[in-house]
This record gives structure tokens, sequence and C-alpha cells, in this order.
């Protein structure tokens, strides 16, 4: 392959083509979509935004020194094995599209560090991902995933885990081997325990189970003496561990989901302030 792509003759490609060098975005509007294009394979950043397509088309895969990647808000229902060539990739945004799974390709993307694929039809997630050790933000929300692989415990880089809007009825372990999370977003799902070993997460900050059918949050939750927010509102709470509002970090009550604290709404407790 060439250093750049054609569409078709050098002569049209004078006159109508678009030609992006590298560290610049390429923003291409929907109506222009099949206007002929010159791209260089050293583009660095490529956004291929609100296409309305269902296949991407070919000379993206060519675009190897690529480094952040935008396909969201297409008609996507699978990447091909090809994405495993785009290895300088570091963000990838596949959300929005009709995703049904992922290319075991993917953990080609050795530099990979954030990676967004809210809004599809994932009902699981290829173990090949936990190669990419480097990831440090993984969004995964409205899907339809009821667990992870046990290898992602490997993703011990990752510091923000979004597993919202999903199926999951138990916290996958794999998550609590995690122990750079900073951020762990589970809200809107049917988990309806959470295990001690959330103690593990030494470095947990936010933690929001929202929405879910908890009864019981665990005394080891207690231990986290970094979490500043716990939102738990919307689920089915009747009793508090003692000691969590003993927490440094979580100073205060706070009723407002902008603020830091403990958010409890709607849940059949007593008054939470009663007894300080």
């Amino acid at each position: 392959m060439g250093q750049k792509l054609t569409s078709q003759s050098s002569k049209t490609k004078k006159k109508k083509g678009q030609t992006f060098s590298e560290n610049q975005i390429i923003h291409n509007s929907p109506d222009n979509i099949d206007e002929p294009m010159i791209i260089e394979s050293s583009c660095v950043n490529f956004n291929f935004v609100l296409k309305n397509v269902a296949e991407i088309p070919s000379f993206v895969w060519h675009l190897t020194d690529v480094q952040k990647l935008n396909l969201s808000h297409n008609r996507l229902a699978k990447l091909p094995p090809a994405l495993g060539k785009l290895e300088q990739i570091v963000v990838l945004n596949l959300s929005w599209n009709n995703i049904v799974y992922l290319p075991r390709e993917i953990g080609l993307l050795k530099n990979l560090k954030v990676l967004f694929v809210n809004m599809n039809f994932l009902y699981d997630v290829p173990e090949e991902l936990s190669l990419c050790n480097k990831l440090e933000v993984l969004s995964l929300s409205h899907n339809c995933i009821s667990g992870l692989p046990t290898p992602y415990s490997d993703l011990t880089n990752l510091r923000k885990l979004n597993l919202s809007n999903n199926w999951i009825v138990n916290i996958p372990v794999s998550v609590f081997q995690m122990r750079n999370l900073n951020f762990l977003h589970l809200g809107s799902n049917k988990i309806e325990n959470i295990s001690d070993n959330i103690k593990q997460l030494e470095c947990l900050k936010i933690f929001i189970v929202e929405n879910n059918k908890i009864r019981v949050l665990p005394r080891s939750i207690c231990s986290l003496s970094t979490l500043e927010l716990l939102n738990a509102d919307f689920n089915v709470l009747k009793t508090l561990p003692d000691d969590l509002f003993m927490l440094n970090r979580l100073s205060r009550i706070a009723w407002n989901p902008i603020d830091k604290g403990l958010h409890i709404i709607n849940n059949p407790l007593g008054d939470p302030l009663a007894d300080l």
C-alpha cells in the first residue's frame, strides 16, 4: 500500500480531493461522505462520525499511524480483524453503533489507553482485550453485558471503568483485581450484593451503584479511605454500616448529585442523620 490512498483519477483528486496532513483532525460532514479523499497514512487523529454507515471504508484500516480514531454515531454491527493493524492507536471511540461483538484482534492494540463502546449491543467482550495492558479508561455502558472475563484482572493500569446500564447481577471478580481503579460505575444493573472484596480497590474515589437491587452495603466498604462519592440511590437498602460516616473523604451527606458525599435517596432507610 502506498503512502496515499486515493479513489479516483489523479486529475480528479487534485480538483476535488481533500488532503489532510499529519496531526490534523479530519472532519467529514455527512453530505460529503462520497467525495474522493486523499488520506495520509501518517494521519494521527481521524473522525468518521455521524456518517450513518454500516461499514467503515477500507482505507481507514490503513491509517497505521492513527492515535485517535472516532467511529461513533454510525450503524456499525461489527468491526473487521483489520482493526488490529492500528497498533499505534491510543483512543478508540465506538459508541452509538449497533456493535454486537468486538474482534479478538483488538488485543493487538498494545498502546490503547481509552476505549469507549457505549450504546451498542454487546453481550460480552473478548478476553483478548485484557492484553491491552496500557488501558486506563474502559466505558461499556448501555449494552447487554452480564460479566467480564477473568483475564481482565490483568488490566492493572485501568483507572476508570463504566459498566452502567447493563445486565450485571454479580460484580465480576476481575473488577476487584483492578487495584488502580479510582472510578467505578455499576449503576442501572441487577446487582443484589457487593462482595467484601470491594476493600481491595484501595484507590477508589467514586463508586456508583445506583438503581440496582442492593439490600446491604458490606462493612468492608468502610475501609476505602480514598472514597469521595458513594451513590447508592434507588436500591433496597435497609441498613448502613456503622462506620460509613467515619470515612474522612466522604465528609458529608449530599443530596445533590453534583456534590461529593453519600447518595442514598429512595431507599427504605430511616433518617441517616438521626444518630450523628
